[in-house]
């Protein structure tokens, strides 16, 4: 008997009080909720005939799809944990991770096969391959369908509160990346929070980001704990896609990175597309700029917004609800904070020294959570320093307000220290963006002999759109004080991102101090 809460309980409970709603959509394929059920639990029969354990790891190397989703459940109903990996990760990556969780099975979708021998062949754990994928299955690999239909349908392993459900691996930036292990609580815990914040899904929630990701995962458990329709999903985000699910499945509820949101803001026959099921648009995972959430607030004004915050070691924590969005709500003008707790969650801002500082200063942001991860797999030491005295330190450099909403200034290593001032990149960046001309920016610091570091800003112009250097730095002057200023400004097509939506700022950085 499981001690609650288990993920896998929502599977149940779904089947049971709705079995022939739709559960997941994806192209002509249609699952309902006892079909979803049945076909979780014969994917676990297989599983466990391969020889899943208790604790074992299966890697999952996909696209989004359907039978991702199945994926997940299946290894939770196997007693197994998940791995998904970074599709945009190179062999070396993948093979780097799949060995540091001892990953026991590999499930590979079509456009990776080509790494599947190699991967098997560079991580001795693996003992079975299974294709994912719609194409013809290549020799040596198990074919999914086969595994599901001839698969015996299992009793649930139940698994439940500190039982691991995840490893879910940071992007390895700034180093090697760290497997988090997530646990059913944790994610359970930050699904609950986000209803009783008043931030759940409602009835059609179309999945955006990678479900790899945090911000993927966070919401499609969250939706599964409190929609009551189905999931639709497309294989990857593009704005066409988007913009085409939406008007076709009448989508209610989609999360959108900041980039994502700008790039579907920005394209051409968005006006063509029937948008009015659209109830609200989640946002997070990356900052936010206040120009482009008024300008989606503006494009869309009959939908609600939600700001969700959260990391991979801490699942969502903190949200803002659609209230704050409204007309009435802008009044108390918190949109550009990233809300308050969730009922279950603590948070801290903290200095250098680990002391608590008052409303309006500058810390470090802690939390305090049932949803905290469990540490980073294989990794005590690096668990130990980024969880102390029960806080995991987040590494975000935040202030909370006197009524109790967090704001965040930057990620503390993105801080630009300037002839001795600090510079927060994040509002240098606000500053550029509202200038009609730029439809993205980042701002990072570069070496400067006698400064320490200068502000540089790398931005991306509108189509179509043109200004000089020297208009962007004027304008930001009247929009800051002038040490924050860029003293310098490159332009570009694109800026590098990482396949969640966030601005690879590290490889910026390391780009300019070659150049030095």
């Amino acid at each position: 008997m499981a001690t609650y809460p288990y993920l896998t309980q929502i599977v149940h409970s779904a089947a049971r009080s709705r079995p022939d709603q739709p559960c997941l959509v994806y192209g002509d394929r249609r699952t309902t909720n006892s079909g979803f059920r049945d076909r979780v639990a014969r994917l676990a029969g297989a599983l466990q005939r391969l020889g899943a354990r208790p604790d074992d790891r299966i890697a999952i190397v996909a696209l989004n799809s359907d039978r991702f989703v199945e994926a997940f459940f299946g290894c939770f109903w196997a007693g197994a944990v998940a791995s998904p990996l970074n599709v945009r990760w190179n062999a070396k990556e993948m093979a780097y991770a799949l060995n540091d969780c001892g990953a026991s099975m590999l499930l590979i979708d079509d456009p990776f096969l080509p790494a599947a021998q190699p991967l098997r062949e560079q991580v001795p754990t693996i003992s079975a391959v299974v294709h994912i994928g719609d194409g013809p299955t290549p020799d040596g690999l198990l074919r999914y369908e086969d595994l599901v239909a001839e698969g015996p349908a299992v009793p649930d392993a139940c698994r439940s509160g500190d039982d691991m459900a995840f490893v879910l691996y940071t992007g390895g930036t700034t180093g090697f990346p760290k497997g988090v292990m997530l646990s059913h609580a944790n994610l359970v815990t930050a699904s609950t929070g986000m209803l009783a914040a008043g931030c759940g899904t409602g009835e059609i929630y179309l999945h955006a980001p990678p479900l790899f990701h945090i911000a993927g995962v966070q919401v499609m458990a969250g939706h599964f704990l409190g929609g009551l329709g189905p999931h639709i999903i497309i294989p990857a985000f593009s704005p066409q896609a988007i913009l085409a699910a939406i008007a076709e499945h009448r989508v209610t509820d989609v999360m959108l990175v900041p980039t994502m949101l700008q790039l579907v803001l920005a394209h051409p026959d968005l006006a063509a597309y029937d948008l009015s099921s659209l109830q609200r648009i989640f946002y997070g995972a990356a900052p936010m700029t206040e120009p482009l959430l008024r300008a989606a607030m503006k494009t869309f004004p009959g939908t609600g917004f939600v700001q969700g915050y959260g990391m991979t070691e801490t699942a969502l924590t903190i949200m803002l609800p659609p209230w704050y969005y409204t007309e009435e709500g802008q009044k108390q003008g918190k949109i550009t904070s990233i809300g308050r707790p969730l009922p279950l969650a603590e948070v801290a801002i903290r200095d250098a020294r680990g002391q608590e500082v008052p409303p309006g200063t500058v810390g470090e942001l802690t939390v305090r959570s049932p949803s905290v991860m469990l540490g980073y797999f294989g990794k005590p030491a690096e668990t130990a320093a980024t969880i102390r005295d029960g806080w995991l330190y987040s590494g975000d450099g935040a202030y909370q307000d006197r009524d109790g909403f967090i704001h965040l200034v930057d990620r503390l290593k993105d801080m630009i220290i300037t002839g001795g001032e600090n510079v927060y990149s994040s509002e240098v960046e606000t500053a550029l963006a509202g200038h009609p001309a730029v439809a993205v920016c980042a701002v990072i610091g570069i070496p400067h002999d006698s400064w320490g570091e200068q502000v540089h800003a790398i931005v991306v112009l509108r189509p179509g759109a043109s200004v000089t250097a020297g208009e962007l730095i004027s304008h930001s002057k009247d929009q800051i004080a002038g040490y924050k200023c860029p003293r310098s400004i490159d332009f570009r097509d694109a800026l590098p991102v990482s396949a969640a939506g966030k601005i690879l700022k590290a490889r910026l950085r390391a780009e300019y101090r070659y150049e030095q």
